[in-house]
């Protein structure tokens, strides 16, 4: 089985983003830059699948030359090989360039199962996955808090706000999961020094094929006309009770149009 997870290197969750004033995107320079959380539960249910029915995982990512860690990181926990499409040209790419962009690299690759996280959270547009299926002509399963291949199907339950619906496609098929589906193996030291010698494959624009023209900034989709810093958080207001405590509480919150 050959299994390709696709994955992206995002600003630490726990940072304080800002846009960059230059051109209106996500300042990542400024931040720590992580695997993306939910890309770990697609490495890692690629991972079992092999390890379950033999094969190959291959981690491909689309970002500028740090985003290599983020490969590095998802080869030491496991995976085999590594894809890396770096160029100048997809700098400001939305979702809709960067599903082109990854569809361009994995047309023509051989495999059996494209593995996503349900979405990144830099973006939390969760619209990738599908946007890359479509365009490979890929059954898609989305939201999978489980995964199983029998044969040539593979089978998930997607998570829905009642509960499960059971999916099954044939192979080859596109797969997002979620963060239920498992726990993300750490990486060993054993396994961070063998990724420093797995295979990564860089890729620039012309290597894929990609049109210059439907990707990087200018040719973005969406865009943002104008933002502001968030305004520093005032102080409390303050009610004493002089035994007219709550009524000036009941003013407080009518004026505030909270009741």
């Amino acid at each position: 089985m050959k299994i390709v997870v696709c994955i992206k290197q995002v600003p630490d969750s726990w940072a304080d983003k800002k846009l960059s004033a230059d051109d209106s995107t996500l300042d990542r320079a400024s931040v720590d830059r992580v695997l993306n959380e939910l890309d770990e539960y697609a490495v890692e249910a690629a991972l079992q699948l092999t390890e379950a029915h033999g094969g190959e995982v291959t981690v491909l990512t689309m970002g500028p030359d740090d985003a290599a860690e983020a490969l590095r990181r998802a080869l030491s926990m496991g995976a085999d090989a590594g894809i890396h499409l770096i160029d100048d040209g997809l700098s400001g790419t939305d979702a809709v360039g960067t599903s082109y962009a990854l569809a361009q690299v994995l047309q023509g690759r051989e495999f059996d199962l494209v593995i996503f996280g349900s979405e990144s959270t830099d973006a939390r547009m969760s619209v990738v996955p599908a946007m890359v299926a479509e365009r490979l002509s890929l059954p898609q399963l989305t939201f999978a808090g489980k995964v199983e291949v029998d044969g040539g199907t593979v089978r998930i339950q997607r998570v829905t706000d009642y509960g499960y619906d059971e999916v099954e496609a044939s192979t080859p098929a596109l797969v997002s999961v979620v963060e239920k589906i498992n726990e993300p193996r750490y990486p060993s030291f054993k396994g961070i020094m063998a990724a420093k010698k797995k295979p990564v494959e860089k890729l620039t624009l012309a290597d894929a094929g990609i049109d210059p023209s439907q990707v990087g900034l200018a040719q973005a989709w969406s865009a943002v006309e104008s933002f502001a810093a968030r305004p520093p958080r005032e102080k409390g207001t303050i009610v004493e009770d002089g035994g007219d405590g709550g009524a000036k509480i009941a003013e407080f919150l009518s004026t505030s149009k909270f009741i």
